[in-house]
This record gives C-alpha cells, structure tokens and sequence, in this order.
C-alpha cells in the first residue's frame, strides 16, 4: 500500500517580480525617497521583521499548515547557512519558520531562494491573513473526517495578494482542525474551521473572536455547521467584518476579538452573518475543490497539538516519528541532514507543530530504529519527558521582548508529569502562555523602587477541543520562577490525580497565590537576589526600542480604502459574470463611497456615508469636472441596471478610480497604489 499522502498545492505560491519591486524599495529607501514609516509597512507585507539589533532583520517563512518537503529543508538551510550571522532557523508555535539577522540588502535573495521551492514570506506580517496553521497530522491522523490540507491549500490561494487582504487593520489567523479534537486550537484564533460530523453529514464549524495578547479571549461559534461548499464564504465573511469594523487607529483594540466585546455575541454574529450572504452571492459562480470525506478509523488523540512519542497513523502499517527541537531552533546541518534522512528512506513530507517540533510522516516500523540512528548523529531525538517547553525569542531578537525567554524555557522543565510550559518574553504571549499546563510571560514590576523583571504564570490551559484559556496566577521574579513551577508540579505529584488539568482547576481560586506566597514576596534585604534576568550579568532593565511590529505598520487611509476598493472591483466582476447587474452597481456605490472618503480625509476633510453630501465637500478638493462626474455615477448606481448600462457604468467608475489615484499620488508621492488599481 502506498500511503504518500500529496497535501502539498500544485499551484505556486511565489511572485518573483514582487521580490524585484521590493528590491527595488530597499534601493529607495536606502536612497532616502521613502521615510521609515512608509517602508516598515512595505518590509513587513514581504515578510521581513524588524530586530532589536540594527541592521538585520528577520525573514519570517510561511508553511501553510507546517507542510514541507525535503527540498524545502533543504532550501531553508542553506538560506540560513548563508544569510543569517546567527545560522539559526526558528520553527514558532504558528508552525512558520523565522530566521534572523539577516542583513536588509540580502532579503531579496533569500526570498528568492526559498521562492525556487515554493515557499513565500508574502504577508508573514503586516496587517494581513498570517500562515494558516493546521493539525500537525493532517492526512494520516485516524481521528480526522479528511485531510484538513486540502482546505488550507484552497483558502491560501483565496487569500495570497488578495486585495481584500493588503491592508487590513491588523493581522487575521485562521486555524484549520479536521476533526472536534482540535489539534490547530480554533480557541484562540482570529477564524477557526473544525471538520465536524452531524449524524450522517460532514461538514466544518466555523469559530471567531478568539486570540491571547492584550485581553485574551476564547473563541466563540458563528456557525455550528456548514457544508464544504461554503467555507470561503464564511473565512471571507470574517475576514471582511474585521476590515470593515475594527479599529484603525487604536493598534491595541484591532483585532477581531474586540469587536465580539464591542457588538456582543449575537450582534457580532448577526453582522457576521449578513456578511456571509453577501460574501456567498458575490463567489456563488466560484468553484471549490470538494471537500474528500472519509470515517474515521481510529479515536486516539495524540495529546495538545502533536505527538510526542511514535503515533500509528490511519493508513495501516505506517508511523509518526516526532523530533524534538529544543525550544524550536534547528541548525543548517541539523535540517540538511533530516532532508537527507528522508531521502534514504525514500519519505518526503515532514510537518512543523505547534509545539516547535518536526514530525516525520509514513514511516514504516522497520523504518525507526534507522531513522533514530541517522537523528542521533544529528544530535537530535525523539520528544523526552519534560522537554515540552515552548519559548519565543524575547529579549534575544524582539523589539517588544522585556525578559530573557529562551534562556527561561532552557533552564525548565514539565518534570516527572511531562508538563507543558509555555514562556513568553511579554504579555503578547508569542508562546500562548495561556494555553500551557504552566504559561508564563515576562513584565517588570517595581520592587522597593528598582525594576525587577517578572513572570506572570497561568495554569492549567488548553486550546484544543473542549479546553479553555488558563486561570490567572500570581506574578513572580524571574528568579524564583524554576522553584516556583517545580513546587506546582510536586503539589500536582503529590495530589495523586493524573491530570495536572483536572488537579488545577480543582483548586480554591486563591490556592496559587497561597502556594507561591513567599515567593512572590521580596523584603528589602533579598532586593539584590532578584535584580537580573537569566543571562544579565547586570541589573535588569527595559530598552526602549521604539515598540515592535507585531501590530503591523501605521497605515495611510487613503491607501486601505483602495484596496478596499479593488476587493469590490473583484466582488462586482463575479456579480456581472452572474448577471446580478444591480447588485455591481451596488459594488460601484461602495467603491465610490471608499474613495470619495478617502480623498476627502486625504486633504483634511471627514468621511460621509451618503454620495450626494460626500459631492459636496469633495468640491474643496477635487476638478468641478471630477466631481460632476462623481455625482452623476452617484446617480447612476441608484437606478436599475442591465448589460449594456452596467459595462459603462463600469469603464466610468473605473477611469474616476484611475484620476483620484493620480491626484493622491501627486499629493502623497510615496503612495504606491500599484496593486490596488483597475
């Protein structure tokens, strides 16, 4: 039985002319033509990712739902071999690969490098749909209803330089589980898709509003059941609520979790809801690959996220094989050497985690023991009990880091009970500290007048299937947090029940902070025993590095109302194609409407939601010829439509389009409205 599972798309996923025009805007920069700003938000739309060091930066590499080959490892080693000063690759919890200190100038040819494989860093940050993440044992796991990758493939297609997606208000996750395990932890995601069965029909639940950081917030259903036919409609749906509704200019509050707290549960799913009808009328005529549905074969679940010890897969006769990779970092030779393995044994697919491991896919039984020969001259191996521990770079690259957290996550361990420890190096919780059995994440905090670095720790979290965000604990210095995670785990050794999960949420609310008391506690006299974080040989401290970019870059309004413009200009030409001419004439009202606003606050004016009064103020800024123009489309879309009056009304909105992109330009010559036009 052959059981190679193909879940990789056929269909490329790189532009190279797009690494050329970034090139090229490095040369711009560099030659003063673009400000700081500007730039930032083109360097991250490509993926490259500020540092706290000067003159690097880090590329960070998308593998929709962890799927790579073995000349993909190949590809992304010698590209850290020959890019990075560090020789580091990073796998991250959202299951993408991050390699730092990679001079600016040399970004364009490491892109390309892994472009030759298949392999983007377009929108891998920025305001935009990040690396879809997905079941690390999508295609083999017995518990799935199908292979979850194929529906990844198709909403990364959907999605990739989709206008819609250019300049959003901040960044969008999207899970995909295939089964009500949910391994990919749709808890905590922007949109969360989980193949789901109801009595004798497949079919995805469709979550949203979930997410950590600044207020974490879990998840909640918008739709219980959906046939495959309509999952674009729904991500797209969420996707266009969160452009439309979330905040642009309060950083902190734009994500898609806020607008669950500001429209409520049922307004958000009503607003949610009108937008999937009209989602699902504008891509009616779009066909998707259906979905392959099979019964399950087996129930076992291979723990939060991945397996951590050899996993028997659905097809018969055939293995998982974890890797551990110490808090995500690989080497060049370490992943030259696992291609090379997989070619031996003539395997090619290897799947990233959530937990920053790799796992090797349809190996035989008398596969392993060569397999774990070729991993130990690799100084690798399988997952051991107590290595569960995930940890972000911190204070090691990130600009927004405030505590040490590698160097944290290296000193710990999960103990005897093989615990989850999650270690975030600040509250934005890059390592989902809230999902740990132990979740920490650093802070500084005021003791005696001195800034002593902190962690705060969370218990008992779980973001897969029927699990929940972590109850809050106390917030410890750095350095009594070994003593204090090791003194929760002998209390949960000690309590005799086998779940550390069941054992903590058992507890009074107050028994943590009973626990950890006189850890938590530092008199005056113990001051200096605190003082420094793991690796600081001098007292603590904050850099002030000007705020990190996880929040994307500060946008220009103008700029996000013409790609919103062209995401309608993409909606009207499926509505013509279905000869709904009214409904584009509908498109041709927004498209006027984003504009005209955009111009108006481009000179200094405010945005209207009526045509007619929005003529009326465009008259301080634009020709009387444009604006004659404006009001008399303003006309034209409110009438009935056929074939013919709908094509001209088209070529008329679209030249109007072309004119204000040029008087834009000409006002803001570093406006580069190139993808956003007609």
């Amino acid at each position: 039985m052959n059981a190679r599972v193909e879940n990789f798309t056929s269909q490329t996923l790189v532009d190279f002319e797009e690494i050329d025009r970034f090139e090229q805007a490095i040369a711009s920069f560099h030659a003063g033509e673009i400000d700081p700003d500007r730039f930032t938000a083109i360097r991250l739309q490509y993926g490259a990712y500020g540092q706290r060091q000067e003159g690097v930066n880090m590329l960070r590499i998308k593998v929709p739902g962890g799927r790579l080959n073995a000349a993909q490892l190949d590809a992304v080693a010698d590209l850290t071999a020959t890019y990075s000063q560090r020789g580091i690759a990073h796998f991250t919890t959202r299951q993408a690969i991050q390699v730092h200190f990679i001079p600016l100038a040399q970004m364009p040819a490491a892109m390309r490098d892994i472009a030759a494989v298949n392999l983007t860093s377009r929108e891998a940050c920025g305001n935009a749909v990040r690396n879809m993440t997905g079941c690390a044992l999508a295609g083999v796991c017995p518990r799935e209803h199908l292979n979850i990758g194929q529906q990844i493939d198709s909403a990364v297609l959907h999605f990739l330089r989709n206008p819609l997606n250019q300049q959003l208000p901040r960044k969008f996750k999207i899970s995909f589980s295939g089964c009500e395990a949910d391994c990919a932890q749709s808890l905590l995601h922007d949109a969360g898709v989980v193949a789901v069965k109801r009595g004798e029909q497949h079919g995805f639940m469709i979550k949203a509003g979930g997410g950590l950081g600044h207020k974490p917030r879990e998840a909640i259903v918008v739709d219980e059941f959906i046939p495959d036919s309509e999952l674009l409609f729904a991500l797209e749906a969420l996707v266009t609520l969160h452009n439309k509704h979330s905040d642009r200019t309060k950083r902190a509050k734009s994500r898609i979790k806020f607008l669950v707290e500001k429209f409520g549960k049922e307004g958000f799913i009503a607003k949610y809801r009108a937008e999937f009808e009209r989602t699902r009328e504008a891509l009616a005529g779009q066909s998707f690959a259906p979905a392959e549905w099979r019964e399950q074969s087996g129930f076992d679940i291979p723990g939060p996220g991945a397996p951590r010890q050899v996993f028997a897969q659905h097809q018969p006769e055939h293995y998982v094989l974890p890797i551990a990779l110490p808090l995500g970092d690989a080497t060049p030779e370490q992943l030259r050497g696992i291609a090379e393995l997989l070619r031996r044994h003539w395997l090619d697919e290897v799947h990233t985690t959530q937990d920053q491991n790799l796992i090797i896919l349809n190996v035989r039984e008398e596969q392993l023991s060569s397999l774990r020969a070729g991993l130990a001259k690799l100084k690798l191996a399988e997952p051991q009990c107590g290595d569960n521990v995930v940890a972000c770079p911190g204070t090691s690259t990130c600009r927004l880091g405030i505590t040490a957290s590698p160097l944290a996550g290296a000193a710990l361990s999960g103990g005897a009970g093989d615990l989850r420890l999650r270690v975030s190096g600040c509250h934005n919780g890059c390592a989902q500290p809230e999902t740990g059995d132990i979740g920490i994440y650093g802070e500084g905090k005021r003791l005696h007048g001195k800034l002593v670095p902190h962690y705060q720790m969370y218990f008992a979290g779980n973001g897969t299937g029927n699990g929940a965000l972590a109850l809050k604990g106390p917030t410890l210095p750095v350095a009594r947090i070994k003593t204090a995670i090791e003194r929760v785990q002998q209390a949960h050794l000690d309590s005799g029940v086998a779940s550390f999960n069941d054992w903590a949420r058992a507890q009074p609310a107050d028994y943590f902070h009973s626990l950890l008391a006189d850890l938590a506690a530092v008199s005056a006299e113990q001051l200096q025993e605190v003082m420094r974080d793991f690796g600081d040989e001098g007292d603590f401290r904050v850099l002030q590095l000007g705020g990190g970019e996880c929040a994307g870059a500060t946008q220009v309004i103008i700029g996000a109302n013409f790609f919103e413009a062209a995401h309608e200009r993409h909606y009207r030409r499926a509505l013509v194609f279905q000869r709904k001419f009214d409904e584009a004439a509908a498109c041709n009202a927004a498209i006027l409407r984003l504009l005209g606003a955009g111009v108006a606050q481009l000179f200094g004016g405010f945005r209207q939601e009526d045509l007619h009064d929005l003529a009326v103020q465009l008259e301080d800024y634009l020709s009387a010829e444009l604006v004659a123009q404006f009001r008399a489309l303003a006309n034209d879309v409110a009438q009935p439509q056929d074939v013919d009056s709908i094509a001209r009304q088209i070529e008329a909105v679209d030249a109007w389009t072309r004119a204000v992109a040029d008087i834009a330009s000409r006002e803001d010559a570093q406006l580069d409205l190139s993808e956003a036009l007609p």
